[in-house]
Formats: C-alpha cells, structure tokens, sequence
C-alpha cells in the first residue's frame, strides 16, 4: 500500500512538471514561470506534510525520487561554480581597455565589499540583540544531533590554524586542486588565480599587443561558451525549485520552525534593513534607489528562488551592464568577486547573529570588545565563502571556531536553512551589484542614460 501512495505521489509531482513545461512552451515569462513553480512547490510541499506527516516512510521514500530532480539541480550549479567564476573574471581583464585603470576598479570593488560586511555584521549583531536570541532554549534533534557531529568535526580542523594561517590558507598553492572543489577555500583561491592570470594578460599587453588581443578574443569567446553552458541549466530552474521546495515543506519539522520562528523573523528584518541600506548608499551616491529596484528586481527574484549567487552571476552581470549602466569589465569583476568576497547574508549577517546568540550559552560577555573583534573576524573571514547553498554554514563556522565559541548551533538551525537562506542569496546578489554600481558611479564611467530609462529590454531569462 505505501508503494501505491508513492506512486500516486511522483505522478502528481510529475504532472506538475508537465505544467511547468506548459508554461515554457507558451513562452511564460521566465521570472513568473520560476516564482510559479516555487508557489507550486510550497503547496504540494504543504499538502504532503499534511497528508503523511515528516516522519512518515511514505514521505521519505517519496522525497528520496523527488530529490532526483531538485539534488540534481544543485549539483549542476556546483558542477559551474567553479568554471564559471574563472573565466568571468579572466573576462573582466581582457575587456579592460588601455586606458582604464583596473587597479583602482579592483580596490574599490572590494573595499565596497568588504564595507558592506562590516555593515551587515554589525546590524545582525544589533539584530540579534534587540530580538534577545539566545541559544540556551533551543534543543538538538536527532538530525541536528548528527549534523552538530559533522559541523563539530570542521571545526576541529579550521581550529588548528590561527588566523593569520587561514588568510594564507586562501592563497592556491596548487590551482588545480583548487579546480575541484576540494578545499573550503578552493573559491577563493581560484579567485586569487584568476587575477593573477589577469594581471598578466595586461602586462603581457604592453609587451605584445597583438598576440594579446588575440588571447583576449579566445578567453571571451571562451566566457561566451561557457555562458551558454549557464543558460542551458538555467533552464531547469523551475523544475529545480518546484522539487526543492516540495522537498523543504514537507520534510520541515514545524515544531522546530515554531520554536526558531523568532529567529527567522529576525533574520528577515536584519536582511531587509541592509538591503535598505543598499538603496541608501545608492542615494549619496546621487542615484535613485527606486530604480534600482525596479531593475535589480528580476535578477534578486532568480537568487531568491534559486538559493545560489553563482547561478545568479549570468543575470547579476546582465543587470549591471543592460539596465544599471555598468561597464563590462566593472561588472564582471563586481558580481565574480561578490561570489567569494563579502557576501552581505551568508558571511555577514549570518554568523553574526549566530554568534551573539551562543556567547551566553558559553559564558562569553558580550561586550564592546567582544563585537568589534567579532566585525573584524566576519570581514576577515568574509574571504572565501562559495557562492552555492553551504556558504553560510561554513562562513558560521570559521567565525564561531576562530572566536573560540561551540559550532553546534549551526546544526541546530538545518531545519530553517532553507527559508533563511532565500532572504541571504538574494541580498548577496545585490550587495555585489551595488559594489559595481557605486564603482562605476565614482570612477565617472556609469551612463547614466541606461541607468536612468525607462525603457529597458527584459533579461535573456525572457529567451529561457
């Protein structure tokens, strides 16, 4: 009888797909097909738990097929990760021209970056302690008991460096290695490999200008290929969201949503008022934070629903360049360097939080001195972090572990990840479209033309 159920299960999930691609075929704006399928995926998520109830044989046998599809998409968007942060970066140094100076792109990019860490850090510290969150209430679960293990296990092996060795640590002593994943570092460290190459290619410029330019042509025609690569799995976005939402909702333990509500609830208002920051610093700058918003708008809906900056970078770049009037090379180097450098969410607001909610759970004082060497440690730490789900998690880590307090609460918060992680992709995305904003508004190269029409063409996710 419980086959029976599965069955009736997976047919439902699968005519589900079938109206997904129904709405591809009638050419459904692919914002609106993406935001579809996650409503989709909340509802039948929803009548699932309903129906059988987190703990049923039926439901996890039924999650197990379902996460074919949904597994499958973020391991697809891990398999780009990589590849994709490489060449657009390399790409972002072929289309410099003579004349424009990359190093002070470069250094303000990332100090915006990493100012805007230091911002998120210190509102989720405020955040955290005007919602008075405090881990001593909260209890390990089974699944959080062998997660904590896991997490704990991590932690062990960041502990035994200082701090001055894990910012060696992301240096790539052997790139290759790096190229796989490998390392918790391996982003940024190709990264780091990818400028360096880059910096090359403008010295090697000077030197031979002719064999240069055609070196640049092959890496852009290689970015154009590999872009293409891009669109071909973002395709599958909407069948990827309908399943992991699917699988979110009904596998959630409510209890444990009802008893870390206050959390999420927090995260949410800390997540808001830095993107509002965002829009503030947009404002002195003298542009209209409006907008931005309206055009940011389709490319922060895609990181939302997706849970991933990397699969965002495509839109993030586009955005910029079509709608925000970014040049090309700004553009590149703010939204690739956004994926490892500073993330807003995942590496600012995050382990912020997470840390003033343990530091009386393990006797810490939180005082003035306690939260400016905690804004330190994030902006530091903010190096590195992947631009796929997980980020967060090890962002939470290193910081936890390299302020000497217990990892385990990381653990504990797997069942709300999904629904807090949304609200941080999205706000990363934009953390990094306003790095390359503001750079280009201040280095006098913004048109302000495109930034300020009304008329804009929609995003290639219209041909998706």
């Amino acid at each position: 009888m419980d086959v029976t159920f599965v069955i009736l299960n997976l047919i439902v999930f699968l005519l589900l797909l079938g109206a997904v691609f129904f709405m591809q075929k009638k050419h459904i704006k692919f914002s609106y097909r993406v935001l579809i399928a996650l409503v989709i995926g909340l509802a039948f998520g929803g009548i699932l738990q309903l129906i059988y109830g987190s703990e049923s044989s039926v439901l996890s046998t039924t999650s197990n097929w379902i996460n074919m599809v949904g597994g499958g998409f973020i391991r697809l968007l891990r398999m780009i990760v990589i590849p994709l942060i490489f060449i657009s970066i390399l790409s972002a140094f072929a289309k410099l021209e003579a004349k424009e100076k990359f190093l002070k792109s470069a250094v303000k990019t990332i100090g915006i970056l990493l100012g805007t860490v230091a911002i998120a850090a210190v509102i989720g510290i405020s955040t955290a302690l005007l919602f008075n969150l405090d881990a001593s209430s909260i209890n390990l679960g089974q699944a959080e008991e062998s997660r904590a293990l896991d997490i704990e296990t991590t932690a062990s092996e960041i502990e035994d460096l200082t701090l001055p060795e894990q910012i060696t640590e992301l240096l790539p002593a052997n790139p290759f290695l790096d190229f796989t994943g490998e390392r918790p570092t391996s982003t940024i460290a190709v990264v780091i490999f990818a400028a360096f190459l880059g910096y090359a290619l403008l010295k090697f410029k000077k030197h031979n200008e002719e064999r240069a330019s055609r070196l640049s042509e092959g890496i852009l025609i290689v970015n154009d290929w590999v872009m293409e690569l891009v669109k071909i799995i973002l395709r599958l976005t909407p069948y990827g969201i309908l399943a992991i939402m699917t699988n979110t909702v009904a596998t959630s333990d409510f209890r444990a949503l009802i008893d870390l509500g206050l959390f999420v609830v927090a995260s949410y208002v800390a997540l808001i008022i830095m993107f509002i920051i965002h829009l503030i610093i947009l404002m002195f700058t003298g542009l209209n934070p409006i907008t931005y918003v309206k055009k940011s708008s389709e490319a922060l809906l895609f990181a939302f629903s997706s849970r991933s900056s990397a699969g965002s970078l495509p839109l993030n770049i586009q955005t910029q360049t079509t709608r925000l009037g970014v040049p090309s090379s700004i553009a590149n180097f703010s939204a690739s360097f956004g994926l490892s450098i500073g993330q807003n969410g995942c590496a600012g607001i995050y382990p912020s939080m997470l840390a003033i909610m343990v530091a009386p759970v393990a006797g810490v004082e939180v005082d003035l001195t306690f939260i400016l060497t905690l804004v330190v440690v994030i902006v530091i730490t903010s190096l590195g972090i992947a631009g796929v789900g997980g980020g967060a998690t090890f962002a939470a880590i290193i910081v936890l572990s390299t302020m000497n307090l217990p990892v385990a609460l990381a653990a504990v918060l797997i069942s709300v990840e999904p629904l807090i992680d949304m609200g941080r992709t999205a706000l990363n995305v934009s953390d990094s479209m306003v790095a390359g904003t503001v750079t280009a508004k201040t280095n006098g190269t913004l048109d302000k033309s495109v930034y300020n029409s009304t008329d804009y063409d929609e995003l290639t996710t219209s041909n998706i």
